[in-house]
């Protein structure tokens, strides 16, 4: 049965400003504090990420209004470059979000922490307990059944707007104390550097819209409706996402900021006293749940459709007839998330990872526009959306992607065995896709070669 378009802009505009709103906006904002080392650099590097990610959603949506399906994140590397690099790059994608739902777990641990252990676990190894128990739990509640509510998605991004609306109200309140009066930490590198490593952090709250371009069979009327949306959503998220930092930054001051990891809770806490701090907490963790829950049920069934083409082994698309859960491909995902838990235990730490691989994903995802422009010539003047001031947006984005990407590369000269870990997920993925190729060649030797791949 083929995928029918159902939705329409307004529910494209909700999904990519969910998508893109997670829990980093609650915690990143102090480690770009700490790279910046200043206020000038902080805030610039959260404009100039505003700037990129609005050239990124650009290009993406006419990505998407190109080249609107299914899955459009794999089809689209595919279709411009080749199935086996589609492969490898989504095959990292994959892992790289188990490390960012262990990262923003990372998050709800530090939040609740206070509240759950003794003193003597106010630590890394506290956090970690936190953690993997949580994932453990919601595993076990997967492993039951499929029954998740389809309003779960919207009522979350509501939930998590409301938050970032409240934090912002602290503004406007008379009795808040002028910035709190903590020096602050001079950036370790020199202003470009420290620029660099800013963004690492701003970037990953500021991505997930690349995501709605898998949406474009759900869409009604997809050429016009994709765009739009992507434009708008992004626009609330920067919008949002400036607010909220100039109010961190007016109540905490720069080096409040940096000291201050779980910043929410920290925020409402100024403003309405320990119980107000506690409640937040709560409410945040509960936050990241709801979030580490839905990836949980949601990224296996990547592992199903590559199990689907014959890449992966078909136990990875084993389906259970009566709850519906992949059983081995959730164990699979899950047991990914404790594996990167048990060796980096910090947010920091692990936001080099995720976006090292982000980055280059991204980029070459965004530099598809160029291949798919020649592929697609006969769309030109047919209504679709086309970016403006094209060469220079997408190329914008790409430069400054590659910039990051250098950046964290240059972290890793400390730890070299960061760099072949990188290299070598990479290439498992190429190993993964010519061993599946390989084994359907040999299972159907009459297919033609345009089947097999």
């Amino acid at each position: 049965m083929s995928i029918k378009p159902k939705l329409n802009r307004f529910d494209l505009s909700v999904i990519v400003i969910s998508l893109v709103i997670g829990m980093g906006i609650f915690a990143a904002p102090s480690e770009v504090a700490l790279k910046a080392g200043n206020a000038w650099i902080f805030f610039g590097a959260w404009i100039f990420g505003g700037l990129v990610s609005l050239c990124g959603a650009l290009t993406f949506a006419e990505i998407g209004a190109r080249y609107p399906a299914t899955g459009g994140f794999y089809k689209v590397f595919s279709y411009c470059y080749h199935p086996a690099f589609a492969f490898m790059i989504n095959w990292v994608v994959v892992i790289s979000n188990a490390a960012s739902v262990a990262a923003i777990a990372l998050i709800g641990a530090d939040y609740i922490r206070p509240f759950l252990l003794p003193v003597s676990l106010q630590n890394d190894m506290g956090t970690k307990i936190i953690t993997i128990s949580s994932v453990l739990i919601l595993y076990v509640i997967n492993f039951i059944g499929i029954k998740m509510s389809a309003r779960a998605q919207t009522f979350l991004t509501a939930f998590k707007i409301g938050m970032i609306l409240l934090i912002c109200s602290a503004i406007f309140k008379s009795n808040v104390p002028p910035a709190i009066a903590v020096a602050a930490v001079p950036a370790s590198h020199n202003v470009i550097m420290a620029f660099g490593l800013s963004l690492v952090a701003v970037f990953f709250t500021c991505t997930g819209y690349q995501q709605t371009i898998n949406f474009g069979g759900d869409i009604i009327n997809p050429k016009t409706n994709i765009p739009k949306a992507i434009f708008f959503g992004i626009t609330v998220v920067i919008l949002l996402y400036l607010a909220i930092n100039y109010v961190y930054f007016k109540v905490l001051g720069i080096g409040g900021l940096q000291q201050t990891p779980a910043l929410a809770a920290k925020m409402v806490g100024i403003i309405f006293g320990d119980t107000g701090y506690k409640v937040t907490s709560v409410m945040i963790f509960l936050s990241v749940l709801a979030y580490v829950n839905v990836n949980v049920l949601s990224n296996p069934r990547v592992y199903y459709a590559m199990a689907e083409d014959g890449i992966l082994q078909p136990i990875f698309k084993k389906v259970n007839e009566k709850t519906q859960v992949q059983e081995f491909g959730m164990s699979f995902f899950v047991g990914a998330i404790i594996i990167i838990l048990f060796f980096v235990a910090s947010f920091s730490a692990m936001l080099k990872y995720v976006m090292f691989f982000d980055t280059i994903g991204m980029s070459f995802a965004a530099l598809s526009i160029f291949i798919l422009r020649k592929k697609t010539k006969e769309l030109d003047g047919t209504g679709i959306y086309t970016i403006k001031w094209f060469p220079l947006v997408p190329a914008l984005y790409v430069i400054s992607y590659w910039f990051v990407t250098i950046s964290i590369f240059i972290t890793f000269k400390d730890n070299p065995y960061a760099v072949l870990v990188c290299i070598a997920v990479y290439l498992i993925g190429l190993l993964i896709y010519y061993a599946g190729t390989y084994k359907r060649k040999v299972a159907s030797p009459k297919s033609s070669p345009k089947e097999r791949t």
